[in-house]
């Protein structure tokens, strides 16, 4: 059966900050896909070495990108973005007319586990950033939206739903007061420890929820959510990643407002908020 927007997808994508179509990829476009991807993992590996997790933008590593084309152009996924985000939104290029495309595949590790930190995109892993100037935007849905699409099953990615619609919450202050946010410390663990540090950071955010992705599904999110992506070598993936593009977005994009003061450290979002002070003075 054909993909079909629904209502349901706009309602939990404006609620939950993500909505998965599921099987909109075709099943002889799937295996094109992956064709491209192992090539783009060989590439990968050879230059960035075992554990790099992507190779990004694809569009400058000499694949054969017939099938990522299809993908790009594919009726009901165009119509699909265009209708939840807007009219002038593309998710596959900068801009359809120069086909211009900042696209990555993402990989799973080859040697060790490990995880990404707990983050909101922009706001927690871009030092010298204007938290201002991103939370003015915090609700527009014109701007920080992004796309998984799997290859294969994909169980990496975890996400605090609704996130996406407010500043942090006092769990999630306690949680992560300080910034920058710092990953589980698994030097010197086994495969399998590691492994485990890393699933009990996941589960240490209040809320935080897996998301499974099945081969030749499309997620489209949030990236100010709330999330994280946790990696094994066993678990093999190749996932497209990319933009939802807007003018707006690709104006920030290339624009990236600064800290009002000038400094190059990445801010703190919660300093003023009394949760941060009444956790700081309890522990002063």
């Amino acid at each position: 059966m054909a993909f079909k927007l629904t209502d349901a997808h706009v309602e939990q994508y404006h609620r939950d900050g993500y909505a998965i179509f599921r099987k909109l990829i075709p099943s002889g476009l799937l295996r094109e896909l992956r064709a491209m991807a192992e090539k783009a993992r060989e590439i990968c590996h050879q230059q960035r070495g075992p554990q790099a997790q992507r190779l990004q933008p694809i569009q400058k590593y000499g694949l054969d990108l017939k099938a990522y084309t299809e993908y790009a152009e594919l009726p009901d996924l165009v119509e699909a973005v265009e209708t939840l985000i807007a009219a002038d939104a593309v998710y596959a290029y900068t801009d359809r007319r120069t086909k211009e495309s900042y696209a990555g595949i993402l990989f799973e590790p080859a040697e060790r586990p490990y995880c990404t930190t707990w983050h909101r995109d922009w706001r927690d892993n871009r030092a010298g950033l204007s938290i201002k100037a991103w939370e003015a935007n915090l609700l527009n849905i014109r701007m920080y939206n992004q796309v998984n699409t799997p290859l294969y099953d994909d169980h990496c990615t975890w996400v605090v739903p609704g996130s996406h619609l407010r500043r942090d919450l006092a769990a999630e202050i306690r949680r992560f007061p300080d910034r920058p946010i710092q990953a589980p410390n698994t030097s010197g663990m086994a495969n399998e420890e590691a492994e485990a540090a890393c699933l009990e950071y996941c589960e240490s955010m209040p809320g935080g929820m897996q998301v499974n992705l099945h081969a030749g599904d499309f997620m489209l999110y949030r990236n100010s959510l709330w999330h994280i992506g946790n990696y094994a070598p066993y678990r093999k993936r190749a996932t497209i990643h990319d933009v939802v593009w807007t003018p707006e977005f690709l104006h920030w994009w290339k624009n990236t407002p600064n800290r009002e003061d000038g400094r190059p450290e990445m801010q703190n979002p919660n300093v003023d908020r009394p949760e941060y002070k009444a956790l700081k003075a309890a522990i002063a």
